[in-house]
C-alpha cells in the first residue's frame, strides 16, 4: 500500500467536497435510509473482500463524501457544530496517524506540550494566571490556573463537577456521596448538568433551579430564595451553574452578580461556556462574560466557536489544585515514581487514553492567529443580528427574544406542529439545514451562525420558503 499516494488521493477528494460545499451547488443535507446507505458505500462488500486503495478508496471517499451533511455549505445553519477550519482538520489527520495517548506524557510529549500551551492560552483569555511550566521556579507553588482537553462539552462539565464535589466532600471516592449534596443549575441549562449529577450518583432530586425570567436568564436578586429552599432541605451545594451562554436561545447568564452570591455563600461557581465562552476571543464581544474570572471553573468547546474539528473541550480551573484533587486512582503501570521532563494530564480527567486534541486546535489558531479568529466570532455575531433585525420587521414571523450570540429562534406565526411540519419538508429538499428549540411554551426553529459564508442573504432566501410553505 502507498501511503503518500492514497493520501493525495483523498485530499484531492475533500479538495473538491469543500469547493462543491462552499459554493453550495450539491445539497446541505440529504438523509437517506440507513440500510440503504449500508449498501451504497458497499460496507458488507469492502469488509469482506479489504483492498481499499487506489481506485477503490477514490470511489468509496467520493461516495462517503456525496452522502454526508455539508457543514461548509452556507446554507448550514442547525447546530452548534464548527465549520471547522481545513487546518485543524490537518491537525486531527496528524494526530490521527501518530496515535500518540498523551494523558501520559512519554506516551506524546509534543502533543502534551501543545496541549499545555493551549491551556496556558485559554487561561490568560479568562484573565486567570497561567500555569509555570514543569520544572521552573513555582511550578509546584500553585495561585495559578489550570486544565485539561476532553472528548467533549459533557465530559468536560462532569469533570468540573467531580472536582467541585470532591473540594466539597473529598471522603467521596473512599465513603460514596454523601445524602445532602446538591446542585444548582438553570432550567436552560445543557443536559450535559442534569446527566453529570446522575453519573455522580445524585440523582435529580439534587438539582435546584435557579429562578429566571422570561428568557431563561438567571436573575441574581432572587437566588437567596432557592439559597434558602436549600438550607431548608439540609442540602448543601456541590456547585452553581451560569450558562455563557444557554444551548437553546444563546443567551449569557450575569456571571458579575452571580459571582456576588457565590462569594457571599462560599459555593463553587461553574460557567457552563461550551459555546459562549468563544465572546472572550474579541476585545468588543468580552464583555458578555464579564464577572467570568470569578468564576472557580469554566467549560470552552473549541469545537464550537474556535473553528477546530470535533471534540476538542477545555476545562478550565482558576486554581489548579483543585482539578489535581479531583480524582484518587491507583494504577502501578501508569502512576509510580519517575523521571519526569514533562507532564501528565491523566490526573485531571476521566480518560485514561486521551487523543492529542490541543493540535485540532492549535492548527486553526496558528493559521488564523488571533485576530483572525476574533473576527470569526465577531463575523458571526453581527450576522446573527443582522438576520434578527431582519426577521424581526416581517409581519408573518416573530422571534423569541433579540440575540446576544450566534443562535436566533424565530418561527412563523402558527402553531407549533406547522413549524415541525416546515422544518421536515426543508430537511427533505435539502437546500437548508436549520434545527428546533422549546422555549416559552412554543416550538421555536433555530439558526446557529457557524459558517463565515452565511450572511443574511441565506436568511432571506429560507424566509422566502418558510412563506411558500
Amino acid at each position: 500500500m502507498s501511503f503518500a499516494r492514497d493520501a493525495r488521493i483523498v485530499a484531492r477528494e475533500l479538495a473538491r467536497y469543500y469547493r462543491e460545499s462552499r459554493a453550495g451547488s450539491k445539497p446541505v443535507i440529504d438523509q437517506r435510509p440507513l440500510a440503504g446507505l449500508v449498501g451504497e458505500l458497499r460496507l458488507a462488500e469492502l469488509a469482506a473482500q479489504g483492498g481499499l486503495t487506489g481506485r477503490r478508496l477514490r470511489r468509496f471517499t467520493r461516495d462517503y463524501l456525496e452522502r454526508t451533511t455539508r457543514l461548509h455549505h452556507p446554507a448550514y445553519l442547525a447546530h452548534q457544530v464548527a465549520v471547522p477550519h481545513p487546518s485543524g482538520s490537518l491537525g486531527s489527520l496528524v494526530d490521527g496517524f501518530t496515535n500518540n495517548a498523551m494523558a501520559i506524557y512519554e506516551m506524546g510529549p509534543a502533543a502534551a506540550a501543545i496541549e499545555f500551551f493551549v491551556i496556558n492560552w485559554l487561561l490568560e483569555k479568562v484573565d486567570w494566571q497561567p500555569a509555570p511550566y514543569p520544572g521552573a521556579a513555582g511550578a509546584a507553588a500553585g495561585g495559578h490556573g489550570g486544565g485539561v482537553l476532553t472528548h467533549g462539552g459533557s465530559l468536560a462539565n462532569l469533570t468540573a463537577l467531580i472536582a467541585a464535589r470532591s473540594r466539597l466532600a473529598p471522603e467521596v471516592w473512599e465513603k460514596g456521596n454523601p445524602v445532602d449534596l446538591a446542585i444548582l443549575a438553570p432550567e436552560a441549562s445543557h443536559y450535559s448538568v442534569a446527566r453529570a449529577a446522575g453519573i455522580l450518583g445524585l440523582g435529580s432530586r439534587a438539582l435546584y433551579k435557579l429562578p429566571t425570567d422570561e428568557r431563561g436568564v438567571v436573575q441574581p436578586d432572587r437566588l437567596p430564595g432557592v439559597w434558602d429552599r436549600l438550607a431548608g432541605d439540609g442540602r448543601r451545594a456541590v456547585a452553581l451553574v451560569a450558562n455563557a451562554c444557554s444551548t437553546a436561545l444563546g443567551l449569557y447568564d450575569p456571571l458579575e452578580e452571580i459571582a456576588d452570591f457565590c462569594a457571599a455563600h462560599g459555593v463553587w461557581f461553574h460557567v457552563d461556556g461550551a459555546h459562549g465562552a468563544g465572546a472572550l476571543l474579541s476585545g468588543e464581544l468580552r464583555h458578555l462574560l464579564r464577572g467570568v474570572r470569578r468564576a472557580d471553573s469554566l467549560v470552552w468547546d473549541l469545537h464550537k466557536l474556535a473553528r477546530a474539528p470535533t471534540v476538542c473541550a477545555a476545562v478550565l480551573v482558576r486554581e489548579a489544585g483543585t482539578l489535581d484533587r479531583a480524582f484518587q486512582q491507583e494504577a502501578s503501570y501508569l502512576f509510580h515514581e519517575k523521571e519526569q521532563p514533562g507532564f501528565d494530564f491523566i490526573h485531571r480527567t476521566v480518560e485514561c487514553t486521551k487523543a492529542g486534541l490541543g493540535l485540532r486546535f492549535f492548527a486553526v489558531l496558528a493559521a488564523l492567529g488571533e485576530r483572525g479568529l476574533a473576527a470569526y466570532v465577531e463575523g458571526v455575531f453581527q450576522a446573527t443580528r443582522e438576520a434578527y433585525e431582519h426577521i424581526a420587521v416581517q409581519p408573518e414571523f416573530e422571534c423569541a427574544a433579540p440575540p446576544q450570540s450566534n443562535i436566533l429562534c424565530f418561527r412563523l406565526k402558527a402553531e407549533d406542529e406547522r413549524q415541525m411540519v416546515l422544518r421536515a419538508r426543508i430537511l427533505a429538499e435539502g437546500d437548508f439545514y436549520l434545527s428546533t428549540a422549546a422555549h416559552g411554551g412554543k416550538r421555536w426553529l433555530r439558526l446557529v451562525f457557524m459558517n463565515p459564508d452565511t450572511g443574511l442573504a441565506e436568511v432571506k432566501r429560507l424566509l422566502t420558503r418558510l412563506r411558500a410553505g
